[in-house]
């Protein structure tokens, strides 16, 4: 298993960066449920030159890689040791308007954008963004470098996917408790056989992407 370091930011930081950026997003294959991204600056004095398990970030990584349990006690401990952290949302029906790869780039632009908002920093020639994946996000003016499986390589990233695959999926159990009918909470919106009998015996709700159901309904 591949865990993630803290290497490249370290690099930004010494290049004059004040602030390196993670953002990831989740929830782009789901048929149901909006794309969630998270952007995060970690607390660069709280890591150490070597991964051991007395390190906060001994068990960060690739969201996917993680249980569900170990996600949610992760995200907590990864939120108490970043400078600042932001999530966002794109819903369905943007998912749909916009198809999901712009979808993605949305999500990952608001939380950057939200994240920004908090710092209140007017310098934006000091901030660096490390993005998941092989797209630059074109509407932002800052200096950015996406990064393929970014999640497992860059440690700010692991811990944006982390903290936004927990939101997304506490989310869909809210969700659940309004559709019951849909098995929500299990699948998270995912196009299993459960969700899709489920939408084939109940209908079509608001939160589905409509462009994902075309073979469906």
């Amino acid at each position: 298993m591949q865990f993630p370091t803290y290497k490249r930011e370290e690099e930004k930081i010494q290049n004059g960066f004040h602030f390196v950026i993670g953002c990831d997003e989740v929830g782009a294959g789901p048929l149901a449920g909006p794309v969630v991204a998270a952007a995060c600056i970690l607390k660069s004095k709280t890591i150490g030159d070597t991964r051991s398990s007395d390190k906060w970030y001994y068990r960060v990584r690739d969201s996917k890689t993680v249980s569900e349990k170990e996600r949610e006690e992760l995200a907590e401990i990864i939120k108490q040791n970043c400078l600042c952290y932001a999530i966002s949302e794109v819903e369905a029906s943007e998912v749909d308007d916009i198809n999901i790869h712009n979808a993605s780039l949305l999500a990952m632009h608001r939380a950057v954008s939200s994240l920004l908002e908090k710092l209140n920093i007017k310098d934006h020639k000091k901030i660096f963004v490390f993005l998941d994946g092989k797209f630059r996000i074109e509407e932002l003016s800052l200096e950015q470098e996406p990064v393929i499986s970014g999640d497992s390589e860059i440690l700010s990233i692991s811990a944006a996917s982390i903290i936004a695959k927990v939101y997304r999926d506490d989310l869909l159990r809210k969700i659940d408790k309004v559709f019951p009918n849909y098995g929500f909470a299990r699948h998270k919106g995912y196009g299993t056989k459960e969700h899709i009998q489920a939408i084939q015996k109940n209908g079509v709700l608001d939160i589905h992407r409509k462009s994902f159901l075309k073979n469906i309904v």
